[in-house]
């Protein structure tokens, strides 16, 4: 008997029990070991003929790539916020839908904002490399000592869910809350904190910087050595956003230099391979792009995902569809 149920490519595992669901509904091809490259999910979508395709950061599906999908796929959809990896006109203009997975991750990302901000301005990176050396000494009253975030003045470039997030739990540390968004937000949305019409104006006044804004032609690089140059000497940055905001090589000049005293990245312009320098930095905390990586919001992502193909295969609207 064939398999009447709807046909999904499944480039990467999901958790337990996300796959539960889709092993149950829909008909799917071996699930991958490892996320699967372009290449190869072009080739298993040529032979296995999918009405959806479920995929998430890391695997880019742009230009000429959106060309070679069969007729067959419906919707794209991805497990994650943002879209940069995705070439979103032309795959409307295939007539695929394209779903993202907004507000489940909001919590999350936040969390991880306020690690990166910790463990850069505490020394974790340097702490967890001496432990690992054995100890072995006491450390001098004025050895290896870190900035309190406790007070201090933290900048946030994007007031989105996100950063409106990152705010709120700033404030638990009485921080001083400054943002700079395109626009003002509402009395309530904006809590107390300072609003900046520009990052210029904003940057002399942070303490720390914080970025939580998406990916664009227009955003590509906008931190750079100018921007970080106006930043009191000593700041702290941290990314937990995208990589293609940050000018990497203004970024280290300014970590190796002191302008900058410590980073939090989360992020990085060539991901999974970032750039070698940052490994050589002590003052850099570094994480491999999990903002979202707990289960409960990985599953939640999973299921939304789900959700936006069952909708858009039984005929309906997608629950978080991504405009052109």
């Amino acid at each position: 008997m064939s398999d009447t149920r709807p046909r999904l490519l499944l480039t990467q595992r999901q958790t337990a029990p996300v796959m539960q669901r889709i092993e149950q509904d829909f008909n799917i091809p071996a699930v991958p070991e490892r996320q699967l490259t372009t290449r190869e999910l072009l080739d298993t979508a040529r032979a296995f003929q999918p009405q959806a395709i479920l995929i998430s950061t890391g695997l880019p599906l742009r230009g000429d790539d959106v060309l070679l999908l069969p007729d067959s796929v419906k919707v794209v959809a991805t497990v994650s916020v943002g879209t940069d990896h995705l070439d979103i006109p032309a795959l409307h203009a295939r007539g695929i839908v394209v779903t993202n997975t907004p507000d489940v991750l909001t919590e999350c990302n936040a969390d991880m904002a306020i690690l990166l901000m910790l463990a850069a301005a505490r020394r974790a990176s340097e702490y967890g490399a001496l432990m690992r050396e054995g100890w072995g000494r006491s450390l001098a009253m004025d050895e290896l000592l870190g900035t309190r975030i406790s007070g201090k003045r933290l900048g946030i470039v994007g007031m989105g869910r996100i950063g409106r997030a990152v705010a709120r739990r700033a404030r638990g540390f009485d921080m001083d809350v400054m943002y700079s968004n395109r626009r003002r937000l509402p009395a309530d949305q904006e809590a107390g904190a300072t609003y900046f019409s520009t990052v210029t104006d904003m940057l002399p006044h942070c303490d720390i910087l914080s970025l939580h804004m998406p990916a664009s032609p227009e955003t590509d690089g906008m931190i750079n050595a100018d921007l970080l140059s106006r930043l009191p000497r000593g700041a702290i940055f941290i990314n937990a956003a995208r990589g293609a905001l940050v000018d990497e090589d203004a970024l280290i000049d300014a970590l190796r230099s002191g302008q900058l005293a410590a980073a939090g990245l989360d992020v990085y312009r060539n991901e999974p391979n970032p750039d070698p320098r940052f490994l050589e930095l002590p003052n850099v905390f570094l994480t491999p792009h999990v903002g979202s990586a707990t289960v409960e919001t990985r599953t939640d992502m999973g299921m939304l995902a789900v959700d936006n193909v069952v909708a858009v295969l039984n005929g309906r609207d997608a629950l978080t569809p991504v405009r052109a």
